[in-house]
């Protein structure tokens, strides 16, 4: 077992990749009663063509299959799965994201006897016609009720707007259409080839001795039987480096207008180190002209543009990534008119300095300590990191080491106007049109 201690954040994480090709770490936590596992799976909505499991040719699986699978795992033929957590203390859950689907659960008691349940129903999959056909309006129901949100349909405008082929435009749970044609055969391929432990992280952090948790993994794997790891083949199509659509609305039920400033990235194609200083710098950058300190923040709240809503922030994966902007306002147009002369504004003579550097990054780093004291913080960030090839505790020392240069670099990527697009969600027209 590999220990790594980092002296700064006085923490130690233990770290073993087992015979079958899972990888499993251990952050115990002084002075928590609470611990947290997760199970992921680097396995979301984006991954919808793929070579499957001892097959040679590509195929494409219907859209929202990944969080349809999700869902699927939780019953068994013996019954629901959340039961068995329950009556031994723990809260279980699970999400998919654009990128992984996770599986976790938290409890102070019987923290062994939680694992093995965690891991026996992720690795044991139970499927039939009758049962996907039953989760499939449940599911709908689930994506007529997003349908109806104004800040979901307000992100994912956005997204679609910037993306005219990545998939990262299609909502993850997918369409009523889309999940109809999935069957029990699509739901059983998919788990096989990304449900193979090779492709699976397992992360514990809480009031858990780490010798006696690995042992306890390590055991419960043994006398399990995979097949041979094998490298997954994903396909993406290649995306063109402007906006599927500059600008697009929506008309809903809402009291004022909602607008998204949306900036495509076009540097995504990253991993490991260089995309964590990427994105520290992408970050810090967007702090630096749109954060709460910054003189548009000032202008553009003074003028009662913008509300508690507001947001401007930098988030990223291998292969996509994008600056959103936004906030409920009055005046959408002209909040819009602000956020471009900002970055025009820094595109013509714009230069921040190493003492503007030095204060947002104070602050990011202050933030992050205090996320620290958050296990349930902890354990939804370190398998992201992980899975990008990055260490989510080495968040700190990069920023600290952190150049201007490349912080004004990442501003220059957000001057090319052939990346940026606007979405708005707005009150229904007064005359009743809709």
């Amino acid at each position: 077992m590999n220990e790594t201690y980092f002296e700064q954040l006085e923490e130690t994480l233990y770290h073993e990749q087992l015979p079958n090709g899972l990888d499993v770490y251990i952050l115990p936590k002084k002075g928590f009663s609470k611990t947290f596992v997760t199970f992921s799976t680097k396995y979301g909505s984006i991954d919808r063509e793929f070579i499957p499991l001892g097959k040679t040719e590509p195929v494409i699986v219907p859209d929202g299959i990944a969080h349809f699978l999700e869902h699927k795992m939780f019953e068994k033929e013996e019954g629901d799965v959340f039961q068995q957590f329950s009556e031994k203390g723990a809260s279980a859950n699970a999400f998919t994201s654009f990128t992984k689907t996770t599986y976790l659960f938290s409890s102070t008691d019987h923290v062994l006897d939680n694992t093995k349940t965690l891991l026996d129903f992720v690795q044991q999959p139970y499927f039939t016609e009758e049962t996907v056909e039953k989760e499939k309006g449940i599911i709908g129901q689930e994506i007529t009720m997003y349908d109806d949100q104004p800040d979901w349909r307000l992100y994912f405008g956005a997204i679609e707007n910037m993306y005219k082929d990545h998939p990262v435009k299609i909502d993850i749970a997918g369409t009523i259409e889309s999940i109809d044609k999935i069957t029990a055969d699509h739901l059983y391929e998919c788990y096989h080839t990304f449900y193979h432990p090779s492709n699976m992280t397992v992360f514990v952090v809480g009031a858990v001795n780490p010798q006696e948790m690995m042992d306890f993994i390590k055991q419960d794997q043994a006398a399990k039987t995979f097949e041979a790891p094998q490298e997954i083949q994903r396909f993406f199509p290649t995306e063109q480096t402007n906006v599927a659509f500059s600008e697009r609305s929506l008309q809903m039920d809402v009291q004022k207008p909602k607008v998204i400033y949306g900036i495509k990235a076009t540097n995504t194609d990253i991993s490991g180190e260089e995309m964590l200083n990427f994105e520290l710098a992408m970050q810090v950058a967007v702090e630096l002209l749109f954060g709460r300190t910054s003189t548009f923040y000032q202008d553009v709240y003074e003028k009662g543009l913008i509300d508690e809503s507001y947001s401007a922030d930098f988030s990223m994966e291998k292969g996509y990534g994008f600056t959103m902007i936004g906030s409920d306002t009055v005046n959408a147009e002209q909040l819009v008119e602000k956020i471009k002369q900002s970055i025009q504004s820094f595109a013509k003579e714009g230069q921040f300095t190493e003492e503007d550097l030095k204060r947002v990054t104070r602050k990011k780093i202050g933030f992050f300590l205090r996320a620290l004291n958050s296990i349930e913080y902890i354990a939804n960030q370190f398998t992201r990191y992980s899975f990008n090839d990055m260490n989510l505790f080495d968040v700190v020392p990069a920023l600290e080491n952190l150049k201007l240069e490349q912080v004004m670099q990442a501003l220059e990527s957000l001057k090319d106007e052939q990346t940026h697009t606007v979405f708005t969600v707005v009150p229904f027209e007064k005359n009743g049109n809709e």
